[in-house]
């Protein structure tokens, strides 16, 4: 019988409202402004297992985004509040942060998306193949809970 795995996903969110200087004259956010939305949402998440920015660097790793992917389905415009839902699609060789940015009051998704980072060692810069152990202890500190 094959084993089954059991997998655990974490999940966050923040609020964002489109202001006037992400909108073009249509009242139209501009496109790449979603990635800071994606930005927002990718520091709650990194926030809710302790290894946001800080955390990372203090860790002897820095974590560029290598690849990211938005799909528009609806547009933001000024003054909308937008949640920013994230979750850790990946962590063993690179984080994968998945996205979808609703509107607050009617729930309609406007963008979809994903982001990859990758771990590179701050003081050689190689590039690491696996996550470095310190992602795995601080996520299992948090589904430990």
């Amino acid at each position: 019988m094959p084993e089954v795995m059991q997998t655990r996903t974490l999940k966050a969110s923040a609020i964002v409202e489109v202001p006037f200087h992400d909108v073009d004259a249509m009242n139209v956010c501009w496109h790449g402004h979603y990635l800071k939305y994606f930005e927002a949402g990718r520091s709650a998440l990194q926030r809710a297992f302790d290894y946001d920015y800080r955390e990372m660097q203090a860790s002897g790793y820095v974590w560029p985004v290598v690849e990211a992917h938005l799909k528009y389905v609806r547009p933001a415009t000024y003054g909308q509040r937008i949640e920013v839902r994230t979750e850790l699609l990946e962590y063993e060789n690179r984080l994968k942060i998945g996205y979808e940015l609703v509107d607050c009051e009617t729930g309609q998704r406007l963008t979809k998306g994903y982001t990859i980072q990758v771990a590179v060692d701050a003081a050689t810069q190689e590039l690491q193949f696996l996550s470095p152990p310190v992602v795995f202890e601080k996520l299992e500190r948090v589904w430990a809970r």
